[in-house]
C-alpha cells in the first residue's frame, strides 16, 4: 500500500509541476480558405521557414475556417492543399504573439480524381512519442494476404507455435480500432487470419500505452487500425486476390464512404476462403529414474482446414452542428469452418520397436460468430482542442463446435482390437457491455490534460456434453462434461498530462482499475459444483519523456515507463477437459491470478529514421502455457510463472541508399529469464535469441515497385518451451496500371523454410519435442482498385468503449 501511495504522490507531484511549470509562449495562428466561397476540407500545413516536415496540419471547417495552436515564437511557412485546387504555399513569416493570417485564395483546376498523380507514398515505419506506426499499404508483399501475415512480416512482432503474439519478446494484446479482439491463441489466431489485409491500413505498436488505454497486456498493445475513407462524396475501393499454395484460397475485400450533408455513411466488407493444411509431429520418450528410455510415443497429426471467413463493418455519423457529431457502428463477423485431421499413434519399446498402433480419425465442425454495436458522441468546444466523447458499447461472441474422435486400436499383430468413439458439442457464449467518457482540456499553461472513466461487464456461458461410445453403446462422458458460468465487472478512471518545453516533452498519466468476478463450475451428476469470487484494484502509472539534442530534432532522446496488468483469458478460467486427440487434452484453471509487470525503455532516434532502444520488463505471475504428463497423456493448461525479466536491445532503420532503392533493418537481442515454483520442482530457464528482419524495395521504373523481405529468428527458450530457429523469404512486385488501379505478385515464404519445431522441457521422466508444417509457400495475385471523388474532411471514430475485454475471448 505504501509503495502505492509513493507512486500516486509522484505522478500528483509531475502533474502539478506540469501544470505550473514556467509558461510557454502558446500561440494562435488562424485563418481562411476560399475560392469564390469558403472551402470546406481544405488541409493546411504549417512548416518552420527550412523545414520540409510539417510541424502541425489542421482541416478547414464549413466557413473554411482553420486553427493551429499551441506554436512557439519563430518564423513559418503555410501551405494549402485540396484536390481540384492548385497548391498554395505562402511566404516566410514571423509570429511573435497570435495571429490572424490574411484569407487564402486558392485556384481551381478542374482535375479529375482519375488526373491527380501522388508523387509520394507513406514511409513503411513513422515513429511517435508513445507508438510506432505501420503504414500496410507501404509493405507491397501484405497484397492478398491476411492480418495474421501481415504481423508476421511487421517489425518487432512475433507469433509462437501458439499464435501467441509478441512485442520485443513479451506478450501483447491485439485490438482493432482501439478494441480488444478478446482472443487468444490458436483462437486468436484464426480470428487473424479471417481478416484480408486489404482492410488494414497501419498497426500501431504500443510498448507502454498511454493511460488512455486499458492497463492489460504485459508487453503492450497491437492496435490494427482498419481503413475510414476521409473524403467526401462517394468514395472507396475494392480489393480481390487469388491465392495458390498446396490448395487454393482467395481473399477478398470491399470498402466505401459516402458523405452527403450533415450525414456520412462508410463499411467495409470482406470474404476469404479458408483452404489450408497443418502436419504435425510430437514425439515423447519417456525414461525410468535413472534417465533410460524405457518407451516411445511417436504421433503424427495431418489436419486439413477449410472453410469461408465473412467480415463487416458498417457505420453512420451524424453532424447535428460544426462542434457535434452522433455516431453508431456496427460488426460483424461469420467464420463457418470444418477440420478434418488423420492421426497416427504409434507406441514401441526401448528399442524403439512396434508395440502398438492407434488410428484416429477425428472431425471438427467449427461456427465462430461475433456481432458489435457502438454508439458515440463526440463535442468540440472550441478550435483549442478541449473536446468531450462518450462510447456505449455491446459486443458479442457465440461459437459452436461439433466434435468427432473415432479411434481404433491395432496391437502389434496388426489385428483390430478395439474402438472408441467421442462425441462433443461445446456451444458458448460472451456478452460484453461497456461504456466510457473522455475529456480533453488543453491548460493556458501549455498542458494538454486528458481524462475519462469507463465500466464493463462481463458475462460468459461455457457449456460441454460429450458421450463415447464402445460396442455401439453410447454414455454420458462425465468426466470431460460440464457446465461454466464466469461474469466480471471492471470499472477505471484515469488522469493524463501533455506539456511541451524547449526541447523537452513530457507525458504523465495514471490509470486505477478494480476488478470484480465470479467464476460458477455447475458439473454434473458425478461432480460436485465449485466458486470463486475475487477483488483486486490496482493503480498503473506511465510517463514519457522525449527529448530534442539539437533545435533541429535531429537527435532524440525518449524514455518510457509503464505498469501493466494481464488478467486470465475468459476460457482460461474454465475448468473443462477438452480433448485434442485422445492421448492429448486441453483443460483450463479457474485458480489463476492476474499478473503485473513493470516496463521501462530507452532509445535514441537520428533524423526520424534509425531508432535505438533498450528495454527491460519485469512480469510477476506471469500466464502461460505450461506441459503436465500424466500416465502418457499430454494436459496443456494455463498457469501463474513465478516471475519473468525480459532484456532486449534493438535497432530499426530505414536507409535510403539510392533514390530507387530503401533498405529496412530491425534486428533485436532479447535474454528471458523465468523462475517459478513447478510440478516436477524448481523451474529456473534461461536464454538469448536474435531476431532479424530486413526490407528492400526497389523503384524499378516509373510505376513498378519490388520488395524482398523475410526475417530469421534463433532458437528462443522461455519457461517449459525450447522453439527451434525459425525463418523465411517472402519476394514481392507491384505495378501501378493508373492512378487508382495497383496490381501485385506475391511469393511468400519461397524455399518453404517455415517450420514451428522445438522441445519441451521439465516433464516427469519424459522427453518431448514437435514439428509442424502448413501451406506456408503460396503466390498471390492481387488487384486493388479505387473509385470515387476525392474532398478531404471528414471526422471518423475510431475508439469504441470496450477496449480490455474483447482481447481476452477464444476463437
Amino acid at each position: 500500500m505504501m509503495k502505492l501511495r509513493i507512486i500516486a504522490l509522484l505522478v500528483t507531484l509531475l502533474l502539478t509541476a506540469l501544470n505550473f511549470a514556467i509558461a510557454q509562449t502558446n500561440l494562435v495562428l488562424t485563418g481562411q480558405v476560399y475560392s469564390k466561397i469558403p472551402l470546406d476540407g481544405a488541409t493546411v500545413y504549417l512548416y518552420q521557414a527550412a523545414g520540409s516536415i510539417p510541424v502541425q496540419t489542421a482541416v478547414t471547417d464549413s466557413k473554411g475556417t482553420y486553427a493551429l495552436a499551441h506554436l512557439k515564437a519563430g518564423t513559418y511557412r503555410i501551405a494549402v492543399m485540396m484536390i481540384g485546387y492548385a497548391v498554395y504555399k505562402g511566404d516566410s513569416f514571423q509570429l511573435q504573439v497570435s495571429t490572424i493570417l490574411p484569407v487564402i485564395q486558392l485556384q481551381q483546376t478542374g482535375l479529375a480524381l482519375q488526373e491527380v498523380k501522388i508523387s509520394g507514398q507513406k514511409a513503411l515505419i513513422e515513429k511517435k512519442i508513445d507508438r510506432t506506426v505501420i503504414n500496410v499499404e507501404a509493405m507491397v508483399s501484405s497484397a492478398g494476404s491476411t492480418v495474421y501475415e501481415v504481423l508476421e512480416k511487421s517489425p518487432g512482432i512475433m507469433i509462437d507455435q501458439s499464435g501467441g503474439v509478441s512485442l520485443k519478446g513479451k506478450g501483447a494484446v491485439i485490438f482493432i480500432d482501439d478494441k480488444p479482439a478478446y482472443l487468444s491463441g490458436a483462437d486468436l489466431e484464426s480470428y487473424l487470419k479471417s481478416l484480408p489485409s486489404s482492410t488494414v491500413d497501419q498497426i500501431e505498436l504500443m510498448s507502454n500505452p498511454p493511460a488512455k488505454y486499458d492497463a492489460a497486456g504485459n508487453g503492450g498493445i497491437i492496435n490494427i487500425r482498419t481503413k475510414k475513407s476521409k473524403l467526401k462524396g462517394f468514395n472507396g475501393g475494392v480489393n480481390l486476390s487469388y491465392v495458390q499454395g498446396e490448395y487454393t484460397r482467395t481473399n477478398n475485400s470491399f470498402n466505401f464512404n459516402y458523405r452527403y450533408n450533415k450525414v456520412n455513411l462508410f463499411g467495409n466488407a470482406g470474404l476469404a476462403v479458408i483452404n489450408n493444411y497443418s502436419d504435425l509431429d510430437i514425439n515423447r520418450h519417456f525414461e525410468n529414474a535413472n534417465g533410460a528410455i524405457t518407451s516411445n510415443f511417436l504421433q503424427n497429426s495431418f489436419s486439413r482446414t477449410t472453410g469461408q471467413s465473412y467480415t463487416s463493418k458498417v457505420g453512420m455519423d451524424y453532424y447535428l452542428s460544426e462542434k457535434t457529431t452522433l455516431g453508431i457502428g456496427l460488426t460483424g463477423l461469420y467464420r463457418p469452418s470444418k477440420q478434418k485431421m488423420f492421426v497416427k499413434s504409434v507406441f514401441t519399446n526401448a528399442q524403439n520397436l512396434p508395440d502398438s498402433t492407434v488410428l484416429a480419425d477425428n472431425r471438427e465442425l467449427h461456427k465462430f460468430r461475433n456481432i458489435g454495436v457502438n454508439l458515440n458522441y463526440r463535442h468540440l468546444f472550441d478550435k483549442n482542442g478541449r473536446e468531450l466523447t462518450a462510447d456505449i458499447d455491446y459486443v458479442n461472441y457465440k461459437t459452436q463446435n461439433n466434435q468427432s474422435f473415432d479411434n481404433n486400436s491395432y496391437p502389434q499383430d496388426g489385428l483390430l482390437a478395439s474402438n472408441y468413439l467421442l462425441t462433443g458439442s461445446l456451444p458458448a457464449g460472451i456478452n460484453i457491455y461497456s461504456a466510457k467518457m473522455d475529456y480533453s482540456h488543453p491548460l493556458k499553461s501549455g498542458v494538454k490534460l486528458e481524462t475519462g472513466l469507463k465500466t464493463s461487464y462481463t458475462q460468459t456461458d461455457n457449456i460441454a456434453d460429450y458421450f463415447y461410445t464402445v460396442n455401439q453403446v453410447t454414455k454420458p462422458d462425465y468426466n470431460k462434461t460440464n457446465h461454466f458460468l464466469y461474469k466480471e465487472h471492471i470499472n477505471a478512471a484515469y488522469v493524463n498530462a501533455n506539456k511541451e518545453f524547449k526541447g523537452l516533452t513530457v507525458q504523465a498519466g495514471l490509470r486505477l482499475e478494480n476488478t470484480v468476478s465470479n467464476g460458477n463450475q455447475l458439473g454434473n451428476v458425478q461432480k460436485a459444483d465449485s466458486t470463486f469470487k475475487r477483488n483486486y484494484t490496482g493503480l498503473f502509472p506511465t510517463l514519457f519523456l522525449q527529448y530534442k539534442l539539437d533545435s533541429a530534432g535531429t537527435n532524440l532522446l525518449s524514455m518510457d515507463y509503464g505498469r501493466r496488468i494481464d488478467r486470465p483469458y475468459y476460457q482460461d478460467l474454465n475448468p473443462f477437459l477438452s480433448p485434442i486427440d485422445k492421448f492429448t487434452y486441453y483443460t483450463g484453471n479457474p485458480f489463476l491470478k492476474p499478473s503485473y509487470t513493470n516496463s521501462i525503455e530507452l532509445s535514441h532516434t537520428y533524423k526520424g529514421k534509425f531508432t535505438t532502444s533498450l528495454s527491460y520488463g519485469k512480469s510477476l505471475d506471469q500466464v502461460n502455457e505450461t506441459i503436465e504428463i500424466v500416465n502418457g497423456i499430454y494436459y496443456s493448461r494455463p498457469g501463474n510463472i513465478g516471475s519473468a525479466t525480459v532484456k532486449s536491445l534493438s535497432f530499426d532503420g530505414s536507409f535510403d541508399l539510392a533514390s530507387w532503392f530503401n533498405f529496412h533493418f530491425y534486428g533485436q537481442v532479447t535474454n528471458i529469464h523465468t523462475v517459478s515454483a513447478f510440478y516436477t520442482g524448481q523451474l529456473d530457464t534461461k536464454g538469448t535469441f536474435y531476431y532479424l528482419k530486413p526490407i528492400l524495395q526497389f523503384k524499378a521504373g516509373k510505376d513498378w515497385t519490388i520488395q524482398l523481405d523475410g526475417y530469421y529468428q534463433s532458437k528462443i527458450t522461455n519457461v517449459q518451451f525450447v522453439t527451434g530457429e525459425q525463418k523465411r523469404v517472402n519476394v514481392a512486385i507491384a505495378k501501378k496500371l493508373s492512378a487508382n488501379t495497383t496490381i501485385k505478385l506475391v511469393v511468400n515464404d519461397v524455399f518453404h523454410s517455415y517450420v514451428n519445431s522445438g522441445a519441451i522441457n521439465n516433464l516427469a521422466l519424459t522427453k518431448a519435442d514437435y514439428h509442424n508444417v502448413n501451406d506456408s509457400r503460396t503466390g498471390v495475385v492481387s488487384l486493388s482498385y479505387r473509385f470515387g471523388k476525392a474532398i478531404s474532411n471528414l471526422r471518423k471514430h475510431e475508439g469504441s468503449g470496450a477496449e480490455s475485454e474483447q482481447k481476452r475471448v477464444k476463437n
